[in-house]
């Protein structure tokens, strides 16, 4: 590997997404949660994606760190790159997608467009239901 060119790189990274780290060479560990989020999302960056899964992204952070978390997902979406969310948070969910896919037991309930997105709509098919169906 080449050294001078690994540490440019982390060093675009920390500086791009702004991570709080008193130097290149600190323990991951030792950060703050909102900052090891995004020192992942930084090593993920690193490999050029074009979809990225981020399973429960703000997990466990502040809500400052949150609201830098969601600016970064909205910019790499403006950039191209397809973004897979998984999360509990319903608030998350619908401040964040195009478009929620909903399932129940294993199965696909809904697909609901950006447009659609309400809480109640999304706790329907969660449950199994459909809307207008109850018995489904």
């Amino acid at each position: 590997m080449d050294s001078r060119a690994e540490r440019k790189a982390v060093a675009a990274q920390v500086t791009s997404l702004r991570v709080k780290t008193p130097s290149l060479a600190s323990t991951v560990a030792n950060l703050s949660g909102g900052n090891q989020q995004k020192v992942v999302l930084a090593k993920c960056l690193l490999t050029k994606p074009t979809v990225m899964l981020l399973d429960e992204p703000t997990r466990g952070i502040d809500v400052g760190a949150k609201a830098e978390i969601y600016r970064h997902m909205a910019a790499l979406a403006d950039r191209g790159i397809t973004i897979l969310m998984v999360s509990s948070e319903m608030e998350e969910v619908i401040g964040m997608s195009d478009r929620v896919v909903v399932m129940h037991e294993r199965r696909i309930t809904g697909i609901l467009p950006r447009e659609n997105l309400t809480q109640e709509r999304i706790a329907t098919l969660m449950t199994g239901r459909t809307e207008g169906n109850e018995a489904a």
